[in-house]
Parts: structure tokens; C-alpha cells; sequence
């Protein structure tokens, strides 16, 4: 069977690689919109950047608009800006939200009609030139055709695609990671772990994406407790930022399952960001897919050395959940009610939650296919 492979056009990674990154950018135009946050302005990030762009020559205009949870109004505003100020390419700087928000307003540059009009549907005409500049390690989105966008209208986060969404340049730099706060390592690490642990038990798996996911796996439960304890940690922070990657190219090309499909409608009805709720479903939603395909998250667990060839394959699967498990509490992740949710509003929401995880398409990448009662029984586990 022929697997077609997914990844960004270049990536230049490494410690002060944004440094380095002055040639790469000369080579995609002559004045960037930079898509970002402010919290991103007030840590330097967005200055390291400009005086790296002012450095090589190349113009900007700073769009500071995005929040954790990127919507379609932002997307209007960052469009309105990109015209006005005569740009020909885009940079996001930031964590997921900003790259995703700046993968929007490319492709809603070059088509007509409203963001909502494409979901489910793939974006065909390429964008101006993409650069992603991550600053958490965890959601990949630096090596995607995706793009996850909240449609404030009908609250619902939208999931977009695309080959011609994946960057030309991403500046993968674990420097630049140091600012993110011991909540943000620990979110965005789970999101990048179960990015990768979807992507290998995904129906859509292939052997080029197994390698990224199995290689992300090893340096994530070798490196995010350490990156979470001690946020100075270079070595630990420029594994993750590496598994990151791993993960994201991982799943770009076998896509998530059913905790990703099961996310979405927490953070889009209740504001939790997403490599949290990722991480509060972890556990639950791989147990129920386990039970459906018990010899592949053994041979996960024994690949990153979890398990041995000893154990069956339901107990190596077990193990490999109950790792996962310890790891969230170590990282303090909260449950729903620690987090604030309150729980008469999830349990009346609950139908609409089940039937947009199912429309969000990423359940029907499990093995074990779960229907609308079994997504609904795993919300409700999340409060036992």
C-alpha cells in the first residue's frame, strides 16, 4: 500500500535558530504580517523577531489580535490588516493559537466566501508563503495541514485542512520556549504526547509516521517532567520542542483520533484550552480505544520501553495507560471541576458535545469505532 507523506517545506531547528533565520525569511517577501499575542510582545519574543526582520531588510506590520482560542473575527481583523499593510507573507509567532489563526487569514486570502464554508472540506489554493515560529512545545501546528478555528456563531471550533496549509519555513528554536509558564510546558507537552500516541494507534498509521510518533513518545516521558520542573532546562526544552515536531508530523499524516474529537467541544462550550482537555480525556479515551486494539498500544508501550515482550498484550496496553496517567498528575493536571466547569452545564450539553466530537470526523480514525452513547459515557466518566 502506497502512504503519501506530509511535511513542511523547510524547518530549521535548534538553539538560535531564529538567529539563523534571516536568509530563509529574505527568500518568502518583503514585508511580513507577523500573527501573534500579546503576551508574546511583553516576554520579547515578538522584538527578538522584528530585529531580525528589520536586520535582513524586511518590513512588518505586528497583529498582536489572538487569544488562546482563535476565532473568526480575529481571522477578519488579521485579513483587514494584511491588505492594508501592503504585505506578502505571513509569520506567527506564539503558541498554537497564533499559528493556526495565521494559517487562516493565508488561506481566507486567497478564497472567497467565510472560514465556515471549508470545514470539511480541503483547502486547494496555496497561500502566501507560511513561517511558524513556535514558542510552547506541544502542538505541532508547526508541521501541519491543519488548522483549528472557533465559530463564535454556532460555538463550535472548526477543523480545517490542507496540504497547501503547511509552512514553508518553520523555526523551531527551544529558546524561545524558556517564557512559557510551568502550566503551558505541562498542557502543550500532553498535547504534543497525545498527538503522538493518536497517531500511532490511528487506523490511518503508516511506517514513516510510526517512526516520528514512537521517537516523540521516547522524549516526552524522558523530558517533560524535567521541562515542567525547571522551565531553564535547555536540554530538556529542546527535546520537547524536537517531539513536538515528531508528533506533529506524525499526526499530520495519520491524523489524531478520538481524544482530539472529544476536545474540541470542551474548549469551544466551556474555554478550556485545548492540550488541557486533551489531557483531561487522555486516560478515559485511550482505555475505551485500547480495549478495541490491545496489540497496538502494546507495541507501543514496548517500542519506548514501557513494557517487554513478556507482558500480554492487554496488560502492556494497561501499563502504557497507567504511564500516561502518573504523568498527568505529576504535571498537576486538574480534573473538569477543579478547572471550574460547571457540571449541571456540561451534563445538559452533553448531546451537542457527542454529536460535533462525531462530526469533527477524528473518532472515525479509532480502531475501536465509538458511537454518540459511548462518547457521551466517556464525558460522564470525566466527573467520577
Amino acid at each position: 500500500m502506497a502512504n503519501l507523506f506530509l511535511v513542511p517545506k523547510k524547518i530549521l531547528s535548534g538553539q538560535d535558530a531564529l538567529e539563523n533565520a534571516g536568509p530563509y525569511l529574505q527568500e518568502l517577501g518583503g514585508k511580513a504580517l507577523i500573527v501573534t499575542d500579546k503576551v508574546m510582545v511583553s516576554t520579547g519574543n515578538v522584538q527578538k523577531l522584528t530585529a531580525i526582520l528589520t536586520g535582513n531588510n524586511i518590513g512588518y506590520e505586528v497583529f498582536d489580535g489572538i487569544n488562546s482560542e482563535p476565532t473568526t473575527e480575529m481571522v477578519a481583523q488579521g485579513i483587514e490588516l494584511y491588505g492594508k499593510a501592503n504585505c506578502n507573507f505571513l509569520i506567527a509567532i506564539g503558541g498554537g493559537s497564533p499559528i493556526d489563526a495565521m494559517k487562516a487569514i493565508g488561506a481566507m486570502i486567497v478564497n472567497t466566501g467565510q472560514l465556515a464554508d471549508y470545514m470539511g472540506k480541503e483547502l486547494k489554493n496555496p497561500p502566501p508563503p507560511l513561517v511558524a515560529i513556535p514558542t510552547t512545545a506541544g502542538t505541532g501546528s508547526e508541521a501541519t495541514q491543519f488548522t483549528i478555528i472557533s465559530d463564535t456563531k454556532n460555538n463550535v471550533k472548526m477543523l480545517l485542512k490542507g496540504a497547501v496549509l503547511l509552512p514553508s519555513l518553520s523555526i523551531v528554536d527551544p529558546i524561545l520556549t524558556v517564557t512559557s509558564p510551568a502550566k503551558v510546558t505541562s498542557a502543550t507537552g500532553i498535547d504534543a504526547l497525545t498527538h503522538a500516541v493518536e497517531a500511532y494507534t490511528s487506523r490511518k498509521a503508516q511506517p514513516l509516521s510510526d517512526i516520528f510518533a514512537v521517537s516523540a513518545c521516547k522524549r516526552i516521558f524522558a523530558n517533560l517532567r524535567p521541562a515542567y520542573k525547571n522551565g531553564q532546562d535547555l536540554t530538556a526544552r529542546n527535546e520537547m520542542v524536537l517531539a513536538a515536531l515528531e508528533a506533529g508530523i506524525a499526526f499530520n499524516n495519520a491524523s489524531v483520533t478520538i481524544v482530539h474529537g472529544m476536545s474540541r467541544p470542551i474548549g469551544a462550550l466551556f474555554h478550556v484550552p485545548h492540550g488541557l482537555s486533551n489531557a483531561m480525556l487522555l486516560v478515559e479515551c485511550l482505555r475505551f480505544a485500547a480495549a478495541g486494539a490491545p496489540a497496538r498500544f502494546a507495541e507501543l508501550a514496548r517500542a519506548v520501553g514501557i513494557a517487554d515482550a513478556s507482558l500480554a498484550h492487554e496488560a502492556a496496553a494497561e501499563k502504557l495507560i497507567a504511564e500516561i496517567g502518573a504523568l498527568c498528575r505529576d504535571l498537576d493536571v486538574p480534573s473538569l471541576e477543579a478547572y471550574g466547569v460547571d457540571r449541571a452545564a456540561f451534563a445538559a450539553n452533553l448531546d451537542k458535545m457527542a454529536s460535533d466530537a462525531l462530526i469533527s470526523g477524528s473518532p472515525n480514525n479509532t480502531i475501536r469505532q465509538p458511537s454518540k452513547e459511548d462518547i457521551i459515557n466517556i464525558y460522564q466518566k470525566l466527573w467520577q
